[in-house]
């Protein structure tokens, strides 16, 4: 894809120009999954009634399972191993954990388009660039959820593509929440447990598997500026979450 069409892309998903900037937040000890459900469903409800802006949540929390809307029984391969929540987000099961970066993405797509294919592909693009600050390299797959990490070169026998972020939505009266995971530094062995988003013949990598050892504040800054590009200007916010 050239420069061109990604800047086009990325014009479809900005805001109208009434449109205010997006709350920037971020919450720097873990967060229980119930409460950032609970959180993201009260935000989503007053970003549709008009008494919220629109909102970016950066947060990590403790081990655990969630279960999209097309997680298979025979996918989670340990029932003991963490906590398993039923969400309504698209996709199948994932893990979240420390050392995982997880953006909740809080948009009003009423005013970026309505167009939910196109907001998909530009939260890819968010991710893309963010990894780009590091000079990894993370591609699109047709046919698989998230974004890959090649590793190897493909006509070499032992060639692999491993997936370094997590993407799975849910939209409802056009705002959207849940939202995306890069992996930054987590304990891959977390990932056993599952088939990550139903993908058995593929693995999960991070940023320090590939030898890059940036901190959390780091990836922070650079979600938060491939994010203005994409989609639009944020504003920090000091919401006691």
């Amino acid at each position: 894809m050239n420069t061109a069409e990604i800047h086009t892309l990325a014009d479809d998903t900005l805001p109208s120009p009434e449109t205010g900037p997006v709350s920037w937040l971020i919450s720097d000890t873990q967060v229980d999954y119930s409460a950032a459900l609970a959180f993201m469903e009260e935000r989503a409800a007053a970003i549709r009634d008009g008494d919220a802006p629109e909102t970016i949540w950066l947060i990590e929390h403790p081990p655990l399972y969630t279960a999209g809307t097309s997680a298979e029984p025979d996918e989670l391969l340990d029932r003991n191993c963490f906590p398993v929540y039923e969400t309504g987000r698209g996709g199948r099961y994932t893990y979240h954990g420390p050392g995982q970066r997880v953006a909740y993405v809080m948009l009003d797509l009423k005013e970026r388009g309505q167009d939910i294919r196109r907001f998909v592909h530009d939260l890819e693009e968010w991710v893309i660039r963010t990894l780009t600050t590091f000079n990894v390299i993370a591609e699109r797959r047709e046919g698989r959820v998230g974004l890959w990490v090649a590793d190897g070169a493909p006509a070499n026998p032992a060639y692999k593509e491993n997936k370094i972020a997590a993407i799975g939505v849910r939209v409802r009266r056009w705002v959207s929440f849940h939202g995306v995971a890069i992996n930054v530094e987590p304990n891959l062995e977390h990932f056993d447990g599952i088939v990550p988003c139903g993908i058995a013949e593929h693995g999960v990598t991070s940023l320090f598997d590939l030898g890059i050892t940036a901190t959390m504040p780091d990836i922070d800054i650079a979600l938060r500026q491939a994010f203005e590009e994409v989609f639009g200007r944020t504003t920090e916010d000091g919401a006691d979450i």
